[in-house]
């Protein structure tokens, strides 16, 4: 996992993995959460991957946007 860059010093996410159809994202008090294009939605999953890459905002997109729709707990 890449560790997230937290631009603004108060994300809430630690990590993260992306690839094709999918990120996963480690909280740094809540484990790691898979989101995926077949649960999640691509729009969102791409734009998880853009906000993850540029280390800003991510965090708050997941509480507003996406919140428990995840495919999966891994950790």
């Amino acid at each position: 996992m890449k560790r997230y860059r937290n631009r603004s010093g108060k994300s809430g996410v630690a990590s993260y993995e992306a690839g094709d159809g999918f990120i996963r994202v480690r909280f740094v008090n809540d484990g790691t959460y898979e989101y995926t294009d077949a649960k999640t939605g691509r729009m969102h999953v791409r734009n998880m991957q853009q906000l993850a890459a540029a280390g800003l905002g991510l965090s708050t997109y997941i509480s507003r946007f996406v919140r428990d729709r995840y495919a999966r707990k891994l950790d």
